[in-house]
């Protein structure tokens, strides 16, 4: 800039002193007036130009790092400061989360008895036609998954990390569901998939003369395991829902809201998951009394479904959706004052 060129830093700094000190002021105040708000961002405007022209002139010196730290404090007054993360978990696990899962309670019993249905199918299928039950495997093969792996797979591996390496896969899974359910595919494959592992096992295990077996193995951690899944590929559904028809809203818009929501369901399936893969890791293979261990899945369901149905349902009635607020969301319009 030519007119640092001819005056000295301390001269032109002292002809901008009462201006910076200003912009400091303003910055440092706890609440702004609207006037006092205007001001703020045409003093930072300004001293914007004047920081660059010292930086292209004099390079880094003691006034502009002053001007810098001010001009910082007065940015965070009308672009705001990130949340403090620690201080929204309360308020992802109470509202967020919940709403989130309550808006997709009749996504996921559809899904639920679709699976339920096709699985019966295939079980169906495959006992009443030998043929079908050959092509899973040689009567040697079916044999040992009924006599032996079937059970033995539950304690191949120490607990710890069986439930480890479980949790993991489902909760993969479970966020692939909502990632790439708006592909519109991939969901109903990972759903129909589902379905027919189960429908063939279960085929398999009633053949041999070890329906019983089958049940009391898939229960204790299959009641809340496969309604996580559920729900994951019903976020996905309704991600992709949202794409085709977004109602009165844009798509852009449509898939954004959603989205957002619905990742925040992945995250809380990660927990949920967490919990059946322990049980399917410590309670499954353990000898205890079969009501003992089928009661554990059962009330773990029971208290994932209130915090859905009855949690979820509170925060809805409260304005929740599971999205993000609008501060952190951003403005969806531009508005002129």
């Amino acid at each position: 800039m030519s007119l640092l060129n001819q005056m000295d830093l301390d001269a032109y700094s002292a002809a901008h002193r009462a201006e910076w000190d200003r912009l400091a002021a303003l910055g440092a105040q706890r609440s702004l007036t609207g006037a006092q708000a205007d001001e703020l961002i045409a003093r930072y405007q300004s001293g914007a130009t004047q920081l660059s022209a010292i930086k292209t002139t004099a390079g880094s010196t003691l006034q502009g790092d002053r001007l810098s730290v001010a001009l910082s404090r007065a940015r965070l007054r009308f672009t705001g400061a990130s949340a403090n993360v620690m201080a929204q978990i309360p308020r992802f696990f109470v509202l967020q989360l919940p709403a989130a899962l309550y808006r997709l309670r009749w996504i996921t019993l559809v899904v639920a008895l679709v699976t339920f249905l096709v699985a019966g199918l295939y079980t169906v299928w495959a006992l009443g036609n030998p043929q079908v039950l050959a092509n899973f495997g040689s009567d040697e093969q079916l044999a040992q998954l009924a006599n032996h792996d079937f059970v033995d797979y539950y304690s191949s591996n120490p607990a710890a990390s069986f439930a480890g390496q479980v949790w993991t896969n489902n909760a993969l899974i479970a966020a692939q569901c909502i990632a790439f359910g708006i592909l519109g595919v991939y969901v109903p494959y990972i759903v129909l998939q589902n379905a027919q592992n189960l429908g063939v096992n279960a085929a398999v295990m009633f053949a041999y003369d070890h329906g019983d077996v089958f049940f009391l193995y898939i229960l204790p951690h299959g009641l809340l395991e496969l309604t996580a899944i559920f729900v994951a590929a019903a976020g996905g559904l309704r991600i992709f829902w949202a794409w085709i028809a977004p109602g009165a809203r844009t798509r852009g818009q449509a898939l954004a809201e959603d989205a957002r929501a619905l990742f925040t369901v992945a995250i809380g399936l990660v927990f949920v998951l967490l919990v059946s893969g322990i049980i399917e890791g410590f309670v499954t293979p353990a000898p205890w009394p079969w009501p003992i261990k089928i009661g554990i899945g059962a009330l773990a369901l029971l208290l994932f479904l209130v915090y859905m149905l009855v949690v979820g349902k509170r925060a809805t009635r409260l304005g929740e959706t599971g999205d993000l607020s609008e501060f952190e969301a951003g403005a969806r319009r531009i508005y002129a004052s």
